[in-house]
This record gives C-alpha cells, sequence and structure tokens, in this order.
C-alpha cells in the first residue's frame, strides 16, 4: 500500500465537516457560474465586437491566463491572509472584474472585456488555491474524489444554468440579428451593435452585488485553517521530510502538465459547442443551450464519482475510464454529423467529469507542508484552459471546427498515462 493512502486528519474541525463543506460548495457554484458564462460570450462578443474564432477566442485566454499569472502570488496571499481572508478578497475581485463589463458594454470595447475576465479569473484563482485543498483534506484521501465530485456537482449545476441564463438575455434574437447586420448601412449598423452590447450591463451588475455579499458571508463565517504543518507531522513520511521544494515530488509535476491539458480539453468541450452547433447548421437560438448539455452530462459524471468512488472502483480506475471515453467520444464526434456529432461533443463533459476529481488529489497527495505551493501549482494549470482553446480557435479558422477537435486526443492519452504510471512517479511504497 502506498504510505499516501491513510486517512490524514488535516484539519480540527470543532463539531462536523458539514458547515465548512457547504461554505465551499457556495464557493464552487460561484466558480461553475461565473466560469461557464464564457461559454455564450465567446458567440456574443463575436458578433458585438465582429471578431473571427481566434479573436473571440480570447475570452478564454484572458480569463484562464489569470490562474497562471495569479497562481502563485495566490499562494502568497493565502499565506498572508489566511485563508477565510484570502476568500473574502477573492470574492471581491471577481467582482471587481464583473464591474469592468459596465464600462466595456457602453463603450463596445473588447480590450476592456477582455480586461474584466482577467480579473475575475485572478480573483477565482485565489478562491481555487484556497477551496481545492479543503475538500481533498477534509476526510480520507481514498475517498477525496467523491467530496471533489459532490462539489463538482456545486460546480455543474451553477454551470449549467448560467449559459442558459445569460444567453435568454443576450442571444435571445441572435440570428435575426446576424441576419439583419449584413443590409445596414454604418450608422446602423453601429445602433444594433451597441444595443446587443448593452444587453449584459444588467447581468453583470446584479453579479457584483451578489458576490460583494458573498465575500461579506464568508469574512463573517466560521470556517477553519488548514494547519500544513500538523499535516505534515500526521503523515509521518520520513522520506518526505527531507524535502526543501515542491518541485522535489515528481508526481506533483507530471499532474501539473496533465491539469494543464484536461482544463484545455474541458473548456474547448464547453465553449466551443455553440459554435460548433452553429458550424453542423443549427441556428443559434437552439445552439446557445448545448453548453448546458455538456455541463449536465458532466452531472451525470459526478454522481457516478460520488456513488461509486472509492466503494466500486478507485480514483485511478475513472481516470483510466475517462481517458478512454474521451478519446472514444471525439472519434465519434469528428466522424458523424449534424446534431449527432454535436450530442458526442456534449458526451465529452461525461469524459471530461471525474479527471479533475481524480487527478487533484493524485497530485497533491503527499506534499505535507508544500500542500498550498502544490495547490498554487495545480490551479496555474488551469492556465492550459487559456492556450489549447485558442488553439482551437486557430484550427477552427484554417481548418474548420470538426477537424479541430483532433487537438484533443494527444490530451486524454496523457491523462491515461498519468491514471496508470504518472501519479505513481517518485514515489515509495510502503
Amino acid at each position: 500500500m502506498d504510505v499516501m493512502t491513510k486517512e490524514i486528519p488535516a484539519i480540527k474541525v470543532e463539531n462536523n465537516l458539514l458547515n465548512p463543506l457547504i461554505i465551499i460548495g457556495v464557493l464552487f457554484f460561484i466558480f461553475g457560474f461565473v466560469t461557464w458564462l464564457s461559454a455564450v460570450l465567446i458567440p456574443y462578443l463575436q458578433i458585438a465586437c465582429e471578431l473571427n474564432n481566434f479573436q473571440s477566442y480570447l475570452v478564454a485566454f484572458a480569463f484562464y491566463i489569470s490562474y497562471f499569472v495569479m497562481g502563485v502570488p495566490s499562494g502568497w496571499l493565502l499565506k498572508a491572509t489566511g485563508f477565510k481572508k484570502g476568500m473574502s478578497l477573492g470574492l471581491l475581485l471577481v467582482a471587481a472584474g464583473s464591474l469592468l463589463f459596465i464600462p466595456a458594454a457602453l463603450n463596445r470595447q473588447y480590450a476592456i472585456f477582455l480586461l474584466g475576465l482577467f480579473v475575475q479569473g485572478a480573483g477565482l484563482t485565489v478562491l481555487q488555491t484556497a477551496s481545492n485543498p479543503y475538500v481533498t483534506i477534509l476526510g480520507p484521501r481514498e475517498s477525496a474524489a467523491r467530496r471533489i465530485s459532490f462539489m463538482g456537482i456545486c460546480n455543474g449545476i451553477a454551470g449549467a444554468m448560467a449559459p442558459v441564463i445569460l444567453g435568454a438575455v443576450i442571444l435571445n434574437d441572435a440570428d435575426a440579428l446576424k441576419s439583419k447586420l449584413g443590409s445596414l448601412n454604418g450608422a446602423q449598423k453601429l445602433v444594433e451593435l451597441n444595443g446587443l452590447a448593452a444587453k449584459v450591463i444588467l447581468p453583470y451588475a446584479i453579479i457584483t452585488l451578489v458576490l460583494i455579499v458573498l465575500s461579506a458571508v464568508i469574512y463573517f463565517s466560521t470556517l477553519p485553517e488548514i494547519d500544513e504543518e500538523e499535516l505534515d507531522a500526521a503523515e509521518n513520511d520520513l522520506e518526505k521530510s527531507t524535502k526543501t521544494s515542491v518541485f522535489q515530488f515528481p508526481h506533483l509535476i507530471i499532474g501539473v502538465l496533465v491539469l494543464f491539458g484536461y482544463t484545455g480539453v474541458e473548456v474547448i468541450a464547453g465553449n466551443s459547442i455553440i459554435g460548433y452547433g452553429a458550424y453542423q447548421g443549427i441556428p443559434l437560438t437552439m445552439a446557445k443551450f448545448f453548453t448546458s448539455f455538456t455541463l449536465i452530462s458532466m452531472l451525470a459524471g459526478y454522481l457516478i464519482g460520488i456513488i461509486c468512488i472509492p466503494r466500486y472502483f478507485s480514483q485511478e480506475t475513472a481516470l483510466k475510464s475517462s481517458a478512454v471515453l474521451g478519446i472514444v467520444f471525439t472519434v465519434l464526434a469528428m466522424f458523424s454529423t449534424g446534431l449527432t456529432s454535436v450530442v458526442f461533443v456534449a458526451l465529452l463533459g461525461l469524459a471530461n467529469s471525474l479527471m479533475w476529481p481524480s487527478i487533484w488529489p493524485l497530485a497533491i497527495s503527499g506534499l505535507g507542508k508544500f500542500t498550498k505551493a502544490g495547490s498554487s501549482l495545480l490551479v496555474m494549470a488551469i492556465s492550459g484552459a487559456a492556450v489549447l482553446p485558442l488553439l482551437y480557435g486557430y484550427l477552427a479558422d484554417h481548418m474548420n471546427p470538426q477537424q479541430a477537435y483532433l487537438m484533443v486526443i494527444p490530451c486524454y492519452l496523457a491523462v491515461g498515462y498519468y491514471a496508470i504510471a504518472g501519479h505513481k512517479v517518485g514515489k515509495k511504497n510502503s
């Protein structure tokens, strides 16, 4: 048995785990809602700001590249403020980014939209760096994927709601507007585009207010702190006590690289499907719901994780199966057409669902006092969601949106390697 499969009492909670997990569940809901709004923003801004595929995927780039830029600083911030105050500040950052959408819409300035998305991502980086270790360490390591799957349900429900709600507001007449724009003169076209841009003002004003209220709730909550030094002693790993750097854990470094690829393909599956539906000839009035279908299939996967891990199969088995499903669904999507092809893209949500819950605990296993530093590196890996969708957009412009899905297959192969051997590299068996 690997030494890291022992149960580690990392956090002392006076009564039980329910209140902390509820608080973290609310945060995961926020992650999902804010994050998956980008699935609607991409086709929306493509029309409002007159962008090609590559330019429109700068939405994902601006949002997720902040995870790379802010990954290490967020760890420093949490060390200085503690987890609770850090989470409160993170929510205020997300609120500030949401507020920037108002001047961006008033001036129809794509650069300001991108700045707002970057600031939102920076705030979520702080929140992710703090929340994921909680879920991993609050209980036995072997059931961490089950707890993260539960958080994934909170995330997925919000993610499924977000594009439906925002899409109903800003894409309700998108097909008619796209047809109309071609027949308008310059001044008339400007009026229509400015009117479309203004549709995001009220939704993002409401989001800003809600985030400020949640920041205050977190600040005055009873959320406990993680004592990493106590965790290090509790694990009683003699080899680990000689470690002087987080970079001395090969299984973590490989996990960071794999997570980089995984987050990229997850966002491609969710953010590209609306445009891909339009490419397959499906009207935007219908296609705007497709991201929700992807997230519903993710929810199904999370439920499987909650029920089955570790009772019926391990985190490693879940990861192997997920990698195989990802490859199968991608190939089927590439060799089918119309709504059938779109369905297979949506089913990538099912393939992706147990990857994050399984990769994270395997990668963070055994870090002890380096838990926050390792968590920061894993959060930085979310920047894969910035780089890979941008590459997808480039390939979609130069090939076509269907052929561009070929790029996700190497990422799924990397996930399969990590499930089989990568998570064991550098570890010793007891």
